[in-house]
């Protein structure tokens, strides 16, 4: 592994823009920078970034959309409910002159096959659903995200909490997924909402790599 260039990867991160008004009921918490880099680092050296055609599905400000081409991606797509964060992402892209980046305001109950046969032709989705790690959000939203993803490309990144694993990965077989491949990280979850007591919190998460 290049660490310098991996390190080079995570400092572009970091100045791609975060949510400037985070919702609750969308669990908005930015992915961090080295959480990111890692995981597009080892998509990349499995094949799955470079010269493909990259789907960031709830993409926020569209991190890893934007990340994915800074490593060599075709096109990258993000979709997400949020016009705000679109806008954010938009401008981004704008500002670094990047061309080859699509960015949609959608609801992710709102897409279809249609939607997605219209769109380009994916190789690789990109996921980072609701965790479903605040009461007040939506319980169960992360199934909506995987089964678009298995429907989208062949090969899908998928964050979850680690201890849905088993859920998880039952879930993604009876879409026809395999698991060849998980990664480990510490989700900081950063005193984002009035109602936090703490400056930071960890929540043990786990990425899966599907492949259908």
């Amino acid at each position: 592994m290049n660490i310098t260039k991996k390190r080079h990867l995570e400092i572009a991160i970091e100045d791609i823009p975060k949510f400037e008004s985070p919702q609750i009921d969308l669990e908005q918490y930015p992915t961090s920078a080295p959480i990111a880099a890692d995981l597009l680092w080892n998509a990349n050296s499995l094949g799955d970034i470079a010269n493909k055609n990259i789907l960031d599905l709830g993409c926020g400000t569209g991190v890893f959309a934007i990340s994915s081409l800074l490593l060599g991606a075709n096109s990258a797509t993000g979709i997400d409910i949020d016009p705000y964060s679109i806008k954010i992402a938009k401008k981004t892209v704008d500002e670094m002159e990047i061309s080859n980046a699509n960015f949609c305001v959608k609801d992710i109950y709102d897409i279809d096959s249609n939607f997605i046969d219209s769109n380009l032709n994916f190789d690789t989705v990109i996921t980072n659903p609701p965790f479903g790690a605040q009461s007040r959000s939506k319980k169960g939203a992360d199934r909506i995200f995987m089964e678009i993803a298995v429907k989208s490309a062949n090969v899908t990144y998928s964050f979850h909490m680690a201890e849905t694993e088993d859920f998880v990965k039952k879930f993604y077989g009876g879409l026809g997924g395999e698991i060849t491949h998980k990664m480990y990280y510490k989700f900081p979850l950063l005193n984002t909402y009035e109602f936090h007591t703490m400056e930071t919190r960890d929540i043990d998460v786990v990425v899966f790599r599907v492949v259908k």
